[in-house]
């Protein structure tokens, strides 16, 4: 399936895609996810990727509006409401604030949360000139994120409610138009800096607009929820040749 993955997700000669997702039967929830990036690699979660099986599962008829899927993450709980997804995330882990890291011969100061997947989050003034392939494969590569590597956020703080957000994001090996996981993780370490309050609205580089709600109680994460919009694009059969 890794190699599968692999060729369908190529773009200008396949498909072309972030990733794929599977849906198989669960004995747990209402439904079991695989998710693999354009890279072969499974991963344990992606945000936007869960908001998009969930209402594909609902349109289908595989599950109601208010559903459960499996993932390698654990159960994730959803409600579809039309193009609206919003998504019950499983409890993030492994916080850590304002490490020193050496990054290019310059010290940087990065924080880290595990939301599904593990996310690294810099927090700059400005976003339009940052190069976020070349930067964001050195953190994502970065001996202090080994074995497993991060996916990097690169977060400018709005105002007290509002963040933009770019993300490279291991597998896919780029920067890409959004990243629901990066976002819940760039809101709940914001949160922690004192930077934002929930909800939190994130503008990702697809201009796309993100809500992250959470509690937090005695600087513990209780719950969090992450929503926007789910739009469907096509529906067809895919050819042997897309494989070849």
């Amino acid at each position: 399936m890794r190699k599968f993955a692999r060729r369908v997700c190529r773009r200008k000669v396949s498909v072309g895609a972030d990733g794929l997702i599977l849906v198989e039967e669960s004995k747990r929830a209402d439904f079991k996810w695989r998710f693999f990036n354009a890279d072969g690699s499974e991963a344990e979660m992606c945000g936007n990727g869960g908001r998009c099986v969930a209402r594909f599962a609902n349109l289908k008829g595989i599950a109601e509006p208010s559903l459960t899927f499996e993932t390698l993450a654990g159960i994730i709980s959803a409600e579809v409401n039309g193009k609206r997804v919003k998504l019950e995330m499983t409890k993030p882990h492994s916080l850590k604030l304002d490490e020193k890291i050496s990054i290019e011969g310059k010290e940087l100061t990065l924080s880290s949360i595990n939301t599904g997947v593990p996310h690294a989050v810099l927090f700059l003034k400005g976003l339009e000139k940052v190069d976020v392939v070349e930067m964001g494969r050195v953190i994502r590569f970065h001996p202090h994120y080994a074995p497993a590597g991060a996916n990097a956020n690169f977060v400018k703080v709005e105002n007290g409610s509002r963040l933009s957000v770019r993300t490279y994001e291991r597998g896919v090996e780029d920067e890409t138009l959004a990243c629901g996981t990066g976002a819940v993780a760039s809101a709940l370490v914001a949160a922690f800096k004192g930077f934002v309050k929930s909800p939190v609205s994130i503008k990702t580089s697809g201009g796309e607009i993100l809500t992250v709600h959470f509690e937090i109680e005695s600087d513990q994460i209780k719950k969090v929820f992450f929503e926007g919009d789910v739009h469907i694009t096509y529906e067809g059969d895919m050819w042997e040749e897309a494989y070849e």
